[in-house]
């Protein structure tokens, strides 16, 4: 139902629609890499503040991060903002717009429920690269909270579906070196050692088939031709769509296999994870409802994904571990795929803006039901 309360919601998304624009037209003219956005945190620090939040800045050891809040009782409420962008390819992935959604329903929302809600605008650096939110999770920042909200672009409005946990792993296998053609010290070829390990992963992508994907690339196998090489080096992506089944039964199979070729070829090896573990995605069913309702009213046609649904791994995962989580995407265009030219061009029209104002909307009328729902249970 399209109550006044919602309506009122709406109105105040339109009033900030220059803001919201001016936001992500200005993250968008300026790019800046993961741990670089320095520039981005400027601009939605001030804004935050100008909309009467409270601001704490570099939290969880995160320089570009923040948190800002604005009410001090109520149900305990987060809209995420990420603003990192793309190596070559600037905001290929319309972080700039996941920024102005989240300021606009924080915005809105805290300016016609201070008394009700605690509304919380986070700043979340680097999704591209070490996953801010993993830091920001794993230093308590999202315990306690009611509802977690973050909307990005796409090329299709969809609900539902999950992300595949991830935690890459870097394989150096360590030889000897020699001469090729020396009679007197054959080394221990460090290449070869990852070669049999590079095939034998197919072995464990049949074992584990749609349950694990993996996946590598090799990056040293030697200096020269002449040269036995002393030093192999893959680095791989392992994922599941559950991280424990990552972390108990593929990751081990992989180790053991690395371990298994050193021990029968005479090398060593050391394995090392150079990014964090990504914990798949829990979409909080209640808040998927009230999301898909809210899309109704405004009229977002969205097509409700398999749970089993995961085209990659976020950051938010961790995130939906700790507190009720909702995840959507919102078209900006059909046909589009992210970490494109074209993503990026689309993240920055006059179309994309508009439509960040039915992400805004839809996040804060959303946020309304769950205070709806808290004063209901107050009163049992």
């Amino acid at each position: 139902m399209f109550t006044e309360e919602k309506k009122r919601l709406c109105q105040k998304v339109d009033a900030l629609e220059a803001e919201m624009t001016r936001l992500s037209l200005a993250l968008h003219a300026r790019p800046e890499l993961g741990n670089e956005e320095y520039e981005a945190m400027r601009l939605l620090t001030d804004a935050s503040r100008t909309q009467g939040f409270h601001v704490t800045q570099g939290v969880a050891a995160l320089p570009t991060s923040f948190v800002a809040k604005r009410g001090d009782r109520g149900p305990k409420i987060a809209f995420l903002a990420e603003y990192d962008a793309l190596p070559g390819l600037g905001h290929a992935c319309g972080h700039n717009l996941i920024a102005s959604m989240s300021f606009g329903a924080a915005a809105a929302f805290a300016a016609l429920t201070t008394s009700q809600a605690q509304t919380y605008f986070i700043g979340c650096p680097a999704e591209e690269t070490q996953g801010g939110k993993i830091a920001l999770t794993n230093a308590g920042v999202f315990n306690g909270f009611d509802a977690v909200f973050i909307v990005h672009p796409s090329d299709e409005t969809t609900l539902g579906g999950t992300s595949l946990a991830s935690h890459p792993l870097c394989v150096r296998f360590h030889g000897r070196e020699a001469h090729v053609a020396s009679r007197n010290e054959r080394g221990i070829n460090a290449l070869d050692a990852l070669v049999l390990f590079y095939q034998g992963l197919q072995g464990l992508r049949l074992r584990f088939g749609e349950q694990a994907l993996i996946a590598g690339i090799i990056t040293a196998g030697g200096t020269a031709p002449n040269i036995v090489p002393a030093l192999a080096e893959m680095k791989c992506t392992v994922r599941s769509l559950s991280s424990d089944y990552l972390e108990q039964q593929v990751l081990p199979a992989v180790r053991a296999l690395a371990t298994g070729i050193a021990e029968g070829t005479g090398a060593t090896v050391t394995l090392e994870h150079y990014e964090p573990l990504f914990k798949e995605l829990i979409q909080n069913t209640d808040l998927a409802a009230y999301f898909a309702e809210n899309l109704r009213l405004l009229g977002e046609p969205v097509r409700q994904l398999p749970d089993n649904d995961a085209g990659g791994s976020t950051d938010v995962g961790n995130v939906s571990h700790v507190a009720p989580t909702l995840h959507p995407e919102l078209s900006i265009g059909a046909g589009l795929t992210a970490h494109t030219p074209a993503f990026a061009q689309a993240a920055g029209s006059a179309a994309a803006q508009k439509r960040a104002l039915i992400g805004a909307k839809a996040m804060a009328m959303s946020a309304w039901d769950i205070c709806l729902q808290n004063t209901k249970r107050s009163l049992l």
